[in-house]
Formats: structure tokens, sequence, C-alpha cells
């Protein structure tokens, strides 16, 4: 017991203090946009090829030059844009607070961007500041292993989610949101409606991650695998494949009604 105290306290306060830190330069992140740049080929549509979710489009603006637009709701932040653009138009962003409460502040274009998106109060839940000091969350994962294991990270000593009142619960009676992760498939409908309907009210839902937000690499799959907005009215959308543990925290914080 003496050699785990030692240890501990050799180890130091292990939690983050800096809140929604951008990420380091060796990771991805997920894309976004350098507008100060501009497709030098009007036939190169390298970018829209490499997708594998279709998460980009163009389009010409006003001075007759290539516009891209990206959907980060359908992207999984693969990096292929970013390796494969001969101009540079797709550069990293490396910001965490990526949550929105809108699915229309994840598409970027040349008018808005994630980092300016406008980030709208949600609609019919002016109940929300109830939740400012504390959320229960009742997680329902359906098919996702890798956002799950962000949400776990989220509750270990570096971020500590339990320091910003969020609390992960077992049972649907006791849960404030429904936070779900994976593509949401036919065979998952059920449950996730259930699920909704034993949480008492008021109640919110969250999409985590790419699937949830619109299913990802299997939309339009067999099995209806298009995310959760066929299903539930979502109040908040965290983009990410997976999500990082802050923009995890960032988006459950954005449901509570904080202004961060």
């Amino acid at each position: 017991m003496l050699d785990i105290i030692n240890y501990l306290t050799k180890q130091g306060l292990a939690t983050n203090k800096e809140l929604f830190a951008d990420l380091n330069e060796a990771c991805s992140g997920i894309p976004k946009i350098n507008y100060d740049q501009s497709c030098s080929d009007l036939n190169c549509n390298k970018c829209i090829e490499l997708c594998p979710t279709q998460a980009i489009s163009l389009t010409n603006d006003l001075d007759n030059k290539i516009s891209p637009n990206l959907n980060l709701a359908k992207c999984i932040g693969c990096s292929l844009c970013i390796e494969n653009c001969p101009d540079m138009v797709f550069v990293k962003n490396l910001r965490t607070k990526t949550a929105v409460t809108q699915i229309e502040d994840l598409v970027i274009s040349k008018e808005k961007s994630i980092a300016n998106a406008n980030i709208q109060p949600i609609l019919n839940k002016n109940f929300r500041p109830l939740f400012k000091k504390s959320l229960s969350v009742r997680v329902v994962s359906t098919g996702c292993n890798a956002c799950d294991l962000e949400i776990n990270a989220t509750l270990n000593p570096m971020f500590d989610l339990e320091r910003f009142g969020i609390n992960i619960v077992a049972s649907p009676r006791m849960a404030d949101a429904l936070l779900v992760t994976g593509p949401c498939g036919l065979a998952m409908h059920e449950a996730i409606k259930n699920t909704y309907a034993a949480m008492p009210n008021p109640k919110l839902v969250i999409a985590c991650g790419t699937c949830a937000c619109s299913g990802g690499l299997h939309y339009n799959g067999y099995f209806e695998t298009n995310g959760l907005c066929p299903i539930l009215d979502v109040d908040v959308f965290i983009p990410g494949c997976p999500p990082h543990p802050w923009s995890i925290i960032f988006g459950l914080m954005l449901a509570m009604g904080h202004e961060i």
C-alpha cells in the first residue's frame, strides 16, 4: 500500500487543467478547408474520388473558382483529402470543440466553417438549464467500439468526466440524456426507442461519432444504417471517427446548456 501511495505521489496531478485543448500536431484530427487556397485545376476531382463517405462536394463560386464543401457529419477523418490535394485546400483541423446542435452546422462551405459555426440553441428545449449542474447519461452502442473506447477514456484521470457533473448511468430510468454510438442498424431501432421511452422527462438525445450522425461508411446499408436521425430527434451532434474525449465532453456540456 505504501508503495502505491509513493507511486501516486510521484505521478502528481494527471488531470488535464486546460479544457478542450487542440490536438497534438502529430494527430490528424478532422479536415477543414483553407479558403485562402483555391483549386488550380477545374477538372480535378481527386478529393471526391478518394472520399470513402462522399462527404465532399464541389461548387463554383462567383469568381468562377472551384469551392469545395465538406460534410463533417459524414467525414471519418481518413485524411485522404489532406494527403492528396495538390493545392493544399484541405488541411488539418486540430480543434476539439466540434460538437453542434444542428446538423446543418457540420457542413463546411465557403460561407462558414466549423471554427465559427453558428451554434444555435436547442429548439424547444428550454429546460436545458435544469442540467447545468449535473447530467446523467445512458450510453447505447449500436456497433462502434472506437467511440465506446473514447467514451471510456473520458472517465480516466486525464479527462475526469465526472468533475463536470456528468455521470454514466446503467439504467435509462436514471438518465437525462441518451448518448448513441454506431450506425443504428435496423436490429437496434427498437432498443433505442425503448431506451428513450424508459427515460424520464425532460430528456436529451446525443449522436456521438460519424456513424451515429449519418451512418458514415455504413450509410444506406442494407440494414438501414443511416444513423440516429431517422429514429429520434437529435439535440447534439458530435462528429469524428471516433471523436476525441474532449470533443465528447464538449458535446455533453453543450447539451447541458453551457456556453463554452
